[in-house]
């Protein structure tokens, strides 16, 4: 029997903001049993530790049909899990993943951990040419006019690339209509994993969307990989307000699906050059159980 909890992450209310598994003893599993132990679970993502050394530890990532390389919401929800469990020795942990190593800190109130944040690795950004506005935009549902020229259309990663797609308003947003197998198709011939849709609601605050079908999520709630990669992009264009050599915003995710969350994200600037991503959020269990691997 193979323990897990089901946790809400970006969200102090449990089934609010993102689910996601956590598996704290998968060393004994194979690759099989964590795909099949993930579809079981049915989040978007769960994570397992396969390795927990002083102040390390190395985890995988499993959608219910994939293996991806890094998962935020699913990280936030791992501090979590081994704060209660006890195993978070320190200050900070560093966490080993596929996309390299994403330290995590604490920031606890009377001594409960309020909030769990992480530093993802280093942006990379890819221009997406106007060609693509125009599938895009019917790919959502939309009119290619309802893009806005003000924010940039490209494509980041901060360990998962998405293809962000800037919106004019958060109405146009909530309305959209997204045809899942064309969004499929685009993300595979950009060679991204999701497309993020995405409006301003100030001047650091946005409404967000991310639909990744092809990875088997059609829309995923809350996206904590996909939120530190926009806020690394408008600040590399220059987007977000920055005072101290740091520009902080928020991203509001998950309303249209009933399930709302909200992520803080800091970037560290020097001129316009990304120097450091940081995103946090709050999280909450849920439930635990348990899964009955297969005797061989």
């Amino acid at each position: 029997m193979i323990a897990y909890s089901e946790v809400s992450a970006f969200t102090d209310t449990p089934g609010q903001g993102n689910q996601a598994g956590v598996v704290l003893d998968a060393a004994s599993l194979t690759d099989a049993e964590m795909q099949a132990l993930a579809a079981f679970v049915g989040a978007p993502e769960t994570v397992f530790v396969t390795r927990l050394d002083a102040g390390l530890v190395q985890v995988r990532y499993f959608t219910p049909t994939q293996e991806v390389e890094f998962c935020g919401h699913a990280t936030v929800a791992l501090g979590l899990m081994l704060a209660q469990a006890g195993l978070w020795p320190g200050a900070a942990v560093t966490l080993e993943t596929l996309a390299g190593r994403i330290p995590l800190r604490q920031a606890c109130e009377a001594g409960v951990p309020k909030q769990i944040w992480m530093t993802q690795r280093q942006p990379e950004f890819r221009p997406l040419g106007r060609e693509w506005r125009a599938e895009l935009a019917e790919a959502l549902g939309i009119d290619e006019r309802m893009i806005h020229r003000g924010l940039p259309l490209a494509a980041a990663s901060t360990g998962l690339w998405s293809a962000f797609v800037p919106l004019l308003d958060a109405l146009i947003l909530d309305g959209l209509e997204p045809d899942f197998p064309a969004i499929a198709q685009l993300s595979e011939a950009l060679g991204v994993g999701s497309v993020y849709a995405y409006a301003p609601m100030g001047v650091n605050r946005f409404a967000a969307r991310d639909f990744a079908p092809l990875l088997g999520i059609p829309e995923d709630p809350v996206t904590g990989s996909a939120a530190g990669a926009l806020m690394a992009l408008l600040a590399a264009e220059g987007r977000l307000p920055v005072k101290q050599n740091r520009a902080v915003g928020v991203i509001y995710q998950g309303h249209g699906l009933g399930t709302p969350g909200e992520i803080e994200v800091e970037i560290e600037v020097l001129g316009n050059a990304v120097q450091a991503v940081h995103v946090g959020g709050q999280a909450a269990l849920d439930r635990e159980g348990y899964w009955q691997r297969e005797e061989g």
